[in-house]
């Protein structure tokens, strides 16, 4: 007897309806899975085998097949263990398959019959809300996630037994139900605060201008100046995530299994540190069929790059695409995927191999030769696309000690979401949010000099040899100055400080 169960295969964030065909037949016990599975498809044979039996249900001594269809996609991982199981309790009529075509069905099923998370239920109930499926079963640990589609009632499923006893009307189970808004809001929690960071009145203004229009950061100075203190800190000054833009963020975290137990919703925004050692694909994303790497779970938030030039040089070139598009494609084999990673990246570094170039308290100890090889691991083409660059020096015992208190994150978090309300107003219906995102077009619209603030920025590009993506970036965080400051035209002090902040370079890097 054949019976038909749908499930959700996923590539990527685009997801598709998967009807998982189960046929038993008579003939010596056998049971073959096609439709190009991968090991942990294959090895669903003995998960299934074993949770059916101990569910209190017989397992069919026959020939069993199963076919994954659209059978020419690659198909991966354990969400289909449910979805086999109940269509061998259908196909041998010990489940009526009546109410099966209502669902779409994900789960891994443990030898005991209960049924177990997986990652990427998030994006695939939202794949496919809408393609004639209203209701899903997911594992009872996914249900909050999943919950977050609006359009789609989800139902939390504890065990095999539990799960075909409320397909057969013997027991009800109760759709989940979630409150996002709440949700956000109640799991929002704090955040570091900037008045913890003793001095650097510079760092902290170039850090709100960051925050205030979604700008690239690099900051230089020896070890121990703060750099990365600073860092860690500005989740808590850019503004809160709204609702949209958190079930983006959890769809990503969802697809690579990093949501905490319990947790249903990323309600802050991410802030992603990886170790120098990481690899090209760890930051870029990759794999077999690719999953989303340190770029992508990023997006809406911070990717933190500490000792910037001690990464592999392939790792930071892929850092290109992403810092332009606010996407990341990758590419391989069985399939090719776009993932969104619209981040802003803080990146810091040492002056030179022992830290100490240009520091007025340690003579640096590294040859001419030595600094150039060091600060040229990080490429021009990369360097570019930064938009402010500072420097963060080393504190003197008075201001380490000194009793007075810096402003706090949220006096900072509050000018900086007065600037993006100015932002997204004048930006709306054009696809950005925040000046970083403007495109050239909109550079030339919005971003109108008074007569004083266009000659500093000739004699900038003359005296600078500027390239015309470096005059642009300048343009981009002058608008966002005299955002914070209220002003409709852009005027020559917000353009000396913009000026300002894309000099580092010419002292390291010329």
């Amino acid at each position: 007897m054949l019976a038909i169960v749908h499930s959700i295969a996923l590539i990527g964030l685009e997801g598709y309806v998967l009807r998982v065909e189960v046929d038993v037949a008579g003939g010596l016990p056998a049971w073959e899975i096609v439709g190009l599975p991968d090991t942990a498809v294959r090895e669903a044979k003995d998960r299934v085998k074993a949770a059916v039996r101990n569910a209190g249900f017989d397992f069919p001594s026959r020939k069993i097949t199963v076919n994954l269809a659209p059978a020419d996609i690659k198909k991966e991982g354990s969400a289909y263990d449910l979805p086999i199981a109940l269509g061998i309790l259908a196909a041998t009529q010990q489940l009526s398959p009546e109410r099966l075509p209502e669902f779409v069905f994900l789960g891994e099923l443990s030898l005991d019959g209960s049924i177990r998370p997986v990652s990427g239920v998030l994006p695939s109930i939202a794949a496919v809300a809408g393609d004639g499926f209203r209701k899903a079963v997911v594992p009872l640990e996914n249900a909050g996630e999943a919950a977050l589609v609006p359009a789609m009632e989800i139902y939390g499923a504890e065990n095999l037994s539990r799960l075909v006893r409320f397909l057969t009307g013997e027991e009800e189970i109760a759709p989940f139900v979630v409150a996002p808004a709440a949700l956000l809001r109640d799991e929002a929690g704090e955040e570091l605060d900037m008045a913890d960071v003793k001095g650097h009145p510079a760092a902290k203004r170039a850090l709100e201008v960051a925050a205030a229009g979604g700008h690239n950061v690099l900051m230089v100075g020896p070890p121990g100046s703060g750099k990365t203190m600073l860092a860690r800190r500005v989740p808590g000054i850019l503004p809160s995530l709204t609702l949209d833009e958190a079930i983006e963020c959890t769809k990503l975290f969802s697809l690579g299994g990093l949501l905490a137990p319990g947790q249903h919703l990323v309600a802050r925004r991410p802030f992603r540190a990886p170790h120098h050692t990481c690899s090209s694909v760890a930051l870029a994303g990759g794999g077999r069929v690719p999953r989303p790497g340190e770029i992508s779970l990023s997006h809406k938030g911070v990717l933190f790059l500490d000792e910037l030039p001690e990464f592999p040089r392939d790792a930071l070139e892929a850092l290109r695409q992403p810092l332009e598009d606010g996407t990341i494609s990758i590419s391989r084999i069985s399939a090719a995927v776009t993932y969104p990673a619209e981040i802003m990246l803080v990146a810091s570094m040492n002056p030179c191999p022992c830290g100490y170039y240009g520091d007025l308290q340690k003579e640096c100890r590294c040859s001419p030769l030595q600094i150039q090889r060091y600060v040229r691991r990080v490429s021009g083409p990369l360097l570019d696309r930064i938009d402010i660059q500072i420097e963060v020096g080393r504190l003197n015992y008075g201001e380490l000690t000194g009793q007075t208190a810096g402003e706090r994150s949220g006096g900072i978090r509050a000018r900086v979401e007065a600037a993006r309300a100015v932002q997204r107003e004048r930006l709306a219906g054009t696809g950005a949010d925040c000046n970083a995102r403007m495109t050239v077009r909109q550079i030339r619209q919005f971003c109108r000099l008074t007569p004083d603030a266009a000659g500093i920025l000739k004699a900038a590009f003359d005296q600078l040899d500027l390239s015309a993506r470096a005059h642009d970036r300048i343009l981009k965080v002058a608008r966002t100055i005299a955002d914070l400051e209220e002003c409709e035209l852009i005027e020559a002090g917000h353009i000396a400080e913009a000026v300002q902040y894309r000099t580092l370079d010419r002292k390291y890097w010329a």
